[in-house]
């Protein structure tokens, strides 16, 4: 229809109309997600569409087709064979086998879209749409065709007890052909017949007829491998489900028989934290327990082959957990009292343990969900206090408990972020900071006894999460960055960097054990990304609290990797090329907890040295003037010597050319003028474009030089040239062992073999910035000549203050 864009390639032969209409597009009642099966028995979403049904000329038949909602392309097409066994599932699931070892299922948004597929299947198959599975019976010429055996159906041997051998081997040669296999699971539903075997069982164990209970096994496990939810739902019933493990504690590879049964009677008791009233649900919860341990402990680990046999068997626990939680969901009495009890004071220690090991699990089950029914049930937690409590909980002195509780934390952070952030916000306003949520997430990671600290590692993922701006919303009133940001440095901050400040007093760390680096590495790590997406929050705190000072003194840390966090900290902040940093790190002689290390660090070629050296070219590369000044000017003397690599030389060299430029203030307001075009722009937009820059295509770049359009020459340009070009040969001269030339009046070009650079006459340069790229190498329109290709690697991070020149 209109507004579908053209058909893909796959449908282009067809004919007659299909069954979606242009404005069905934009219909929730057609809107499905479309899962296949992956090897390790998962459903995989393959992405969400709208389903329709239409005649496909090149599969020559009716066929499902869904479309993707977000750029309309082909997800599925699948012809409607008239032997294939379509399931319905709990109203909004259509499962089925598109080829041996391949299922697929569609789960509609609702159950009206759900019903009009199916009994588009229905019809194709002639079938009447009430029933939940069109049964394949496959047509007797076909039959005859393909197998040897005339008889329409599958003869069962009768089901006794001498008769069982012969029975096992039947359902072993069934198997391997897809044929025999359906033939067996329609003799086998038709005849009752794994209820006459159990009575068999029964027989076989008061005889202690141990090879009649072995041949039992195979074909219950041959059974299971008929991957048929029908027999499941007879094997899996109430009566029969524990003399079906019963059969397969009979394994004729071992020595003797496993007892299961004891296990799920005795052992295995089903704790009801909280009565649950609904007996169907109960006998839910009941079935599927025990049908995940058929599939985790009792059935033998599948073989390759077997793998996707037992499909069936997952998707019956799969979609079981979602009927769980929905029915769970919808028992508005049963979460009042889980919430009321987890909560209440006088609940006793072990009781509380169970209900949130409960509450955990109830999460964990939550993950099956399709996401609008996973928004209900996180919506529905949230409008029955599950933050309040989570909060009282963590407040709990039981280690287990608090551990519980971070877990079903961890679920709500990663699902919504932004629900948390809310609660926090609105708690702040009635309560002190110690006993604020957030507060508490920071002290549990600050005092966290594992060794490995895994714990403290868990909870800073979560609190990078909350406080990463990328996942915060804006609405029209008020953004929740300024808000929250503002609420966290407030609040928050001082908890978090309590263990620094309370370690650095002195001019080295006060404690300096593994656990305290770990976790002081696991702070900086927060506040370096905090330095990096919080621009003057962080900056109002570091230079306030002095933090930068602080964190240095860990750089006498006999911990590599907390003197390398530190380190880091400090090139974050330095990466800024903000002068209100710069000043405050030359105020308080900050480079010097650095040049220490370096020195101390000696001769070694390791990590340390490599990352203090580049914190140094990078001051040289980006030429940051008051940084270069103030390490020539203060740390020289005990850096002239390190001659293994240029860069400090280099900043030498820097430092005197600016000293040079000082004497010639004519070069200096130009070079003014395209600096001030450039720090104009807001700090966010710049590293927008300079990726943009960095994503032009290198090829491109290489065989253009820096050309600027050519235009009259006039007296006025060669005072500017003459300085430039003479400063140009001293550089040249330089740096011709280093791996870039680049010319520092904010005109970089790659290194090639001659620059041509030519001013307009024009009084008035207008500047345009790289964004409109029109005028820069190798682009359309610029003149550019074959040059040699710079070096690779030779294009330095400066080439984005590439500014061209053009007259106006």
């Amino acid at each position: 229809g209109p507004g579908q864009g053209p058909a893909p390639p796959g449908i282009a032969g067809q004919t007659g109309g299909c069954g979606v209409a242009g404005d069905r597009m934009t219909d929730t009642r057609r809107r499905v997600k479309v899962y296949t099966l992956n090897e390790d028995r998962q459903w995989d979403d393959r992405g969400t569409g709208h389903v329709s049904s239409c005649y496909v000329e090149r599969l020559k038949g009716m066929s499902l087709l869904v479309r993707a909602e977000s750029d309309g392309s082909l997800l599925l097409e699948s012809k409607i064979n008239p032997n294939t066994a379509y399931q319905k599932q709990q109203d909004t699931l259509i499962v089925w086998s598109e080829a041996e070892n391949y299922d697929l299922a569609l789960s509609f948004q609702e159950k009206a879209g759900c019903d009009e597929i199916w009994e588009k299947i229905c019809q194709v198959q002639g079938k009447d749409p009430s029933v939940d599975i069109t049964q394949d019976l496959v047509d007797e010429s076909e039959e005859e065709r393909f197998d040897d055996m005339s008889s329409p159906g599958l003869e069962l041997p009768s089901c006794e007890l001498s008769r069982l051998e012969e029975i096992a081997e039947l359902v072993a040669s069934s198997l391997p052909s897809p044929l025999r296999r359906e033939k067996l699971a329609l003799a086998l539903e038709n005849e009752g017949y794994i209820k006459k075997l159990l009575e068999i069982f029964h027989v076989c164990e008061d005889l202690e007829n141990i090879e009649g209970l072995h041949h039992l096994y195979e074909i219950i496990k041959g059974i299971f491998l008929l991957n048929r939810t029908a027999l499941f739902e007879v094997m899996f019933s109430e009566e029969c489900i524990m003399d079906v493990i019963g059969c397969l504690e009979y394994d004729p590879s071992l020595s003797q028989s496993r007892k299961h049964r004891e296990f799920l009677t005795k052992t295995a008791k089903f704790k009801e934290v909280i009565p649950i009233s609904d007996p169907e649900l109960k006998q839910k919860i009941h079935q599927t327990y025990r049908v995940q341990y058929i599939q985790d402990m009792v059935l033998p680990t599948p073989s390759v082959f077997e793998e996707n046999m037992l499909s069936t068997l997952h998707s019956f626990i799969f979609f079981n957990k979602v009927e769980i939680v929905g029915m769970l969901q919808e028992d508005e009495k049963f979460l009042t009292d889980l919430f009321a009890q987890l909560t209440d004071e006088a609940t006793d220690e072990e009781k509380r343990q169970e209900l949130v090991n409960f509450l955990k699990e109830f999460c964990a089950f939550s993950q099956t969900l399709q996401p609008q029914n996973r928004d209900a049930f996180f919506k529905t937690l949230s409008n029955m206090g599950i933050l309040p409590a989570l909060e009282v909980i963590l407040g709990m002195d039981d280690a287990q408990v608090r551990s519980a509780a971070t877990d079903i934390f961890s679920y709500l952070v990663e699902y919504n972020p932004s629900m948390v952030r809310e609660f926090v916000m609105q708690e702040a306003q009635q309560n002190d900071d110690d006993i604020l949520l957030i507060n508490l997430i920071i002290e549990h990671m600050i005092c966290d006894t594992d060794p490995e600290l895994g714990g403290a590692v868990l909870l800073m993922g979560l609190l990078r999460t909350l406080v990463d701006p990328e996942n915060m919303l804006a609405t029209a009133n008020k953004t929740e960055k300024t808000e929250f940001l503002g609420f966290f440095y407030k609040h928050c901050m001082h908890v978090l960097t309590a263990p620094l400040l309370a370690n650095t007093t002195e001019d080295k760390p006060s404690k300096d054990d593994f656990q305290t680096a770990q976790l002081l590495a696991l702070i900086l790590e927060l506040l370096t990304f905090c330095v990096e997406h919080h621009t003057y929050h962080i900056k109002n705190y570091i230079i306030n609290k002095d933090i930068l000072r602080r964190v240095l003194v860990l750089m006498a840390s006999k911990h590599a990797f907390l003197a390398l966090c530190a380190l880091r900290f400090k090139r974050k902040i330095i990466g800024l090329k903000d002068e209100f940093y710069n000043r405050y790190i030359m105020k308080s002689f900050l480079f010097e907890p650095v040049v220490k290390a370096f020195l101390n660090n000696g001769s070694r070629y390791n990590l340390m040295n490599s990352a203090i050296i580049e914190m140094f070219e990078f001051i040289r590369v980006e030429d940051i003037k008051s940084l270069t000044a103030h390490v020539i000017e203060n740390y020289w003397k005990a850096l002239e010597d390190v001659d293994y690599v240029q860069t400090f030389k280099g900043l030498k060299l820097r430092f005197e050319q600016q000293r040079e430029r000082q004497d010639n203030p004519k070069l200096d307001s130009m070079r003014s003028i395209l600096r001030n075009h450039r720090y104009r722009r807001d700090a966010r937009t710049l590293e927008d474009e300079e990726e943009m820059w960095f994503n032009t295509d290198e090829d491109d770049m290489e065989d253009g030089e820096a050309v600027v359009p050519p235009s009259d020459k006039t007296k006025n340009d060669e005072d500017i040239m003459d300085p430039i070009s003479k400063f140009m040969e001293r550089k040249k001269l330089k740096e011709s062992e280093e791996k870039e030339v680049l010319l520092k009046t904010n005109l970089s070009g790659r290194q090639s073999p001659s620059f041509k650079l030519s001013f307009s006459s024009a009084t008035k340069s207008n500047l345009t910035s790289q964004s409109s790229a029109s005028n820069l190498p190798g682009s359309p329109g610029s003149p550019g000549s074959p040059g040699s290709p710079g070096s690779p690697g030779s294009v330095s991070k400066s080439t984005s203050q590439m500014a061209a020149i053009t007259t106006k």
